[in-house]
């Protein structure tokens, strides 16, 4: 971490380490999207990750652009992620769906675009596109010519910078190992936590000059579509409890501070202010390596995200380890 809590990435351009989420699973949240970033803004995020499918990019965008007539930033201070739908991935419509993106947040580029899924799905207006037995419509598309195209979409200056997310380290190599390959993939953005620590894909991205960023960084949100309700709430393990006592911290900072000390970009969501000001408190303190190893040790291989409707894609990421 330089000293403005930037990370450097393979292109040369600058990922602030700690990000606030914008996924806004009903309307209730995507009605709430709006206050919660500009609170996020004035407490010191500049990095928002956003994305085409959370319906919520005009609300974020003008956020972020009162923020900015109000002269708390400027639009260079903010980092903003978008993301490529599934449903855009053949070539000839990977520019169309980021420049959507841009069209509702009212900016002239992103900072960051990345492929949301490696899963292709039928285009059309449909993100979930079902035939009429309730079953998904896949595209089957070859994910270089999708990278081809993000590439593309950064020599015409409408993105900084291009990667991937929900990849694994075989989709990672496809991409890495193309033939005529202009850009790497910046970063890989996908689930991690203390108990889905993904030690194995971190040392393949940092082998390669790839990021690793991290989503669902505090464990679950309970009763959500994609979830499994099964699993375990992260921050009730009293190992993490037990840490967090240690540090007069909560077990979410002690969460978000194990990633950033293993040198992984973090995202966090919440709709209320404490919460928010509380967890970027992160770069307030330090864990010791004995602490880092504890955690460490909390692994299950758990994930929370269940994307059980895309299983039977032939790029569905998580058949491998």
């Amino acid at each position: 971490l330089d000293e403005d809590r930037c990370i450097k990435m393979n292109d040369g351009n600058k990922i602030p380490a700690v990000g606030f989420g914008t996924y806004s699973p009903d309307e209730v949240q995507k009605s709430k999207c709006k206050e919660a970033t500009k609170v996020a803004i004035e407490v010191g995020f500049r990095h928002i990750d956003g994305a085409f499918i959370y319906g919520v990019e005009e609300e974020v965008g003008q956020a972020i652009r009162e923020k900015i007539a109000d002269g708390t930033v400027k639009r260079e201070d903010i980092f903003y992620t978008g993301k490529l739908a599934s449903n855009f991935h053949r070539p000839e419509l990977v520019r169309s769906c980021l420049e959507q993106s841009l069209k509702k947040l009212q900016f002239e580029y992103l900072d960051l675009f990345i492929i949301h899924m490696p899963t292709s799905l039928k285009p059309g207006p449909d993100l979930l596109p079902m035939d009429e037995n309730g079953k998904v419509i896949f595209d089957i598309v070859d994910l270089r010519q999708t990278w081809e195209a993000m590439e593309a979409c950064k020599d015409a200056g409408l993105v900084k910078s291009i990667g991937v997310s929900n990849f694994n380290i075989r989709q990672l190599e496809m991409i890495l190992n193309k033939a005529g390959l202009k850009y790497k993939p910046v970063l890989n953005q996908v689930e991690c936590h203390p108990y889905l620590n993904q030690s194995k894909l971190l040392a393949f991205c940092k082998s390669n000059g790839i990021l690793l960023e991290a989503f669902h960084t505090l464990g679950s949100q309970r009763g959500k579509m994609w979830i499994d309700l099964s699993t375990p709430v992260l921050l009730d393990d009293p190992v993490l409890g037990a840490i967090a006592k240690k540090y007069n911290r909560s077990p979410a900072l002690i969460a978000l501070r194990y990633q950033l000390q293993r040198g992984i970009v973090v995202l966090f969501k919440s709709f209320t202010r404490e919460r928010i000001e509380e967890n970027f408190q992160v770069f307030d303190f330090q864990l010791s390596a004995e602490d880092m190893k504890i955690i460490d040790g909390m692994n299950k291989n758990i994930t929370y995200l269940k994307l059980t409707p895309l299983e039977d894609h032939p790029q569905f990421p998580f058949r491998d380890e």
